[in-house]
């Protein structure tokens, strides 16, 4: 089985894979898409489609992710199953919690392992802050927090966090969330059969 992965997720699913020893080879695209996200649906199916000729079955490690449905229209038009939600901070704090927190206060910008380690690429130059820091408002005038939703308890990562925090002027809090979740909507996603090896 091939597992089409956003790559924001890749490498936990990957983890989650090796470690449980499921049959699934886990292949990203880039987590730049995010960026783009009316991009997502046009290409996992082209990777889909190039695994369909070596695999008996492709998956879509996504959640929704930001394409409104067009991702649901190729899976359905393929035959692919996707992960639930509507995007991969679901897949860490569960959509109920997320929800609560969001109501609770609407200006919270979210955080994962992977957005902490590669703020500076993927927010920072992608919004062009690195160049022109003047745009912080612009972006960033209406949240009010950050919520790192942190999935292991790395020491090098709270620096790391903190700082994403602060070089947008807003205060951190962190909510260990783990990788259960995730590896819950994996064996659903994958099926029983296949994740039991019967």
């Amino acid at each position: 089985m091939a597992l089409v992965a956003c790559g924001a997720i890749a490498q936990p699913c990957a983890e989650i894979v090796r470690s449980r020893g499921w049959p699934v080879d886990v292949h990203p695209l880039p987590p730049l898409l995010h960026n783009q996200p009316q991009r997502i649906a046009g290409q996992v199916e082209e990777l889909a489609e190039e695994l369909g000729h070596r695999y008996a079955t492709v998956a879509v490690g996504y959640a929704d992710c930001g394409t409104y449905g067009a991702l649901d229209e190729v899976c359905e038009r393929r035959g692919l199953l996707r992960l639930s939600g509507l995007h991969c901070y679901d897949l860490y704090a569960g959509a109920e919690r997320l929800r609560r927190l969001l109501e609770e206060e609407p200006g919270t910008y979210l955080l994962t392992d992977f957005l902490v380690r590669s703020f500076d690429r993927t927010v920072l130059a992608e919004l062009g802050l690195d160049r022109h820091p003047e745009l912080r408002d612009d972006y960033f005038g209406h949240y009010t927090r950050v919520v790192w939703l942190r999935q292991q308890r790395d020491p090098a990562l709270q620096p790391l966090a903190e700082s994403a925090a602060a070089r947008i002027g807003l205060p951190l809090t962190v909510i260990d969330t783990g990788h259960e979740r995730l590896e819950a909507a994996l064996a659903e996603l994958l099926g029983e059969e296949l994740v039991s090896g019967r």
